[in-house]
This record gives structure tokens, C-alpha cells and sequence, in this order.
């Protein structure tokens, strides 16, 4: 029964394990291989009476994983230091209160406290860049738009279906772009975002409602995904981490 609840347990929490973990590394098959090395680490066997342990478990087995593969090596000058980024990742994207993000961390609540607040202050002074939102529901793209502004990027511009968002991304030339997933007349911003990327590496941040449905593994999967609704700071970190490349150690 233990091993049961257990592998419920990661099953349930893998997709946003995932999510975490491909955020922090920057992309799809960085981050998939931090949650490999995590699991590969847990006992099935172990007790699970506090499934919302284990979930804490989870995490911190993959934020030790990912401290492990920059293990002598160093940030880049005025970048974030992966604790900063682990703690805003955890609490704005992971949705964690700051006591939980400290226990993943391992620090303590008033370390965590200090950390989250002079990292969320940081970032609000790096990655700026020009943005392409992708998004066919007028409301919806004038709320992202303002909520780029406010994490202090540039929209260059709005496409609502698949052809105008390839045609600006040549035209604009974006740092980044954002693309929901599903556009008005059968659109889709994931095709959209494919024919962009025959001439361009420009990073994507996809936004979607469900976001489990593209955290299964497969290899066509995004690097980076945030929920509707959002607030500023989740999109800002997920921001920094696709503009920066996630953890650009050296």
C-alpha cells in the first residue's frame, strides 16, 4: 500500500515537477533530466502519510538536483543567483507559500522571507526585452500587455491567429514571445510558434488554462509554461528565465 500511495503521489505531482524543473534549467530536456535524477533518487517504499511532505520531498530533490549540475560554477555578473531564481520560481510559479519554498531550499522561514524579497526587488532591474504576445481574445491580450509593461518589457506587437503571428515575429524581430495555445477558427499558437522557429530561436513562453496537457514528457513539449490567470511577478521570473536561458552557468 506504501508504495501505492507513493507512486500516486509522484504521479500527480510530476507534471508540475516538470514545469518547475524545465523553468529553472531553460529548457525541455535540461529540466526533464533534473526530474529523472530526482526520481531515480526516491524510495518507493519510504512513508507517505503527509502527501503534502512528499510533495516537498519532491522538489527539493530536483532544486538539489539542479544545484548539483552548477556545482562550480558560477552566474553571470548582475545575473540572479539560483537561489533567487529557485525561490521565485517556487512561490510565483509553483504557487508554494514561502515557508515551503524555504523547506525545498533548505533555509529557514526568516532566510527565505529575506531571500524572496530582495530577489523579487532584482528582477524587477533585469532581462528587459521586446515582446510578441500571441493571443486572439482582445481583453485577454490587453491584460498581458499591461502586465508586460509593468515587468518593464515592450510589446511590439498582437497577433491573433497563426499568419499574423509569424508575420510579425519576422517583421518585429521579438526577444520573446507569448502564445496561448488555442486561437479562434481551429489556431494554434504551438503551429504558429513552429514556423517561427524555422528561421528564429527567439525563446516562447506558451499560456494555457491547462497546463498538466503539455507536461507529460513528450519532446515536443514547451520549456516554459505558465497558467491563466497570471500575476505580474509569476510572469516575470518565467520571463527572466526564458530571456536569460535559465541557468546560464559557466
Amino acid at each position: 500500500m506504501t508504495d501505492l500511495l507513493a507512486k500516486d503521489n509522484v504521479l500527480r505531482s510530476l507534471p508540475y515537477l516538470r514545469r518547475y524543473a524545465r523553468a529553472l534549467a531553460g529548457t525541455r530536456a535540461a529540466g526533464d533530466g533534473l526530474v529523472a535524477a530526482a526520481l531515480a533518487q526516491v524510495d518507493m517504499a519510504q512513508a507517505v502519510e503527509d502527501s503534502e511532505q512528499h510533495t516537498i520531498e519532491l522538489f527539493r530533490r530536483v532544486t538539489d538536483a539542479a544545484a548539483s549540475s552548477v556545482a562550480g560554477k558560477t552566474s553571470p555578473e548582475g545575473s540572479l543567483s539560483l537561489q533567487e531564481r529557485q525561490i521565485l520560481l517556487l512561490t510565483s510559479l509553483e504557487n508554494f507559500p514561502v515557508d515551503s519554498a524555504g523547506a525545498i531550499m533548505g533555509v529557514s522561514g526568516t532566510e527565505a522571507v529575506q531571500l524572496l524579497t530582495s530577489a523579487k526587488e532584482r528582477l524587477r532591474t533585469n532581462a528587459q526585452t521586446d515582446v510578441l504576445i500571441i493571443e486572439d481574445e482582445p481583453v485577454i491580450a490587453l491584460d498581458i500587455a499591461g502586465l508586460v509593461a509593468s515587468c518593464g518589457h515592450r510589446v511590439v506587437g498582437v497577433a491573433a491567429g497563426e499568419a499574423e503571428a509569424v508575420a510579425m515575429a519576422r517583421e518585429k524581430r521579438p526577444g520573446l514571445i507569448l502564445a496561448d495555445i488555442n486561437l479562434r477558427h481551429g489556431g494554434d499558437g504551438q503551429r504558429a510558434v513552429a514556423e517561427i522557429h524555422k528561421d528564429s530561436t527567439v525563446p516562447v513562453i506558451f499560456i494555457t488554462a491547462y497546463p498538466e496537457r503539455l507536461l507529460t514528457g513528450a519532446i515536443n513539449e514547451p520549456a516554459f509554461l505558465i497558467t491563466k490567470p497570471f500575476d505580474p511577478t509569476r510572469l516575470a521570473i518565467t520571463t527572466y528565465q526564458a530571456v536569460s536561458g535559465g541557468l546560464p552557468f559557466k
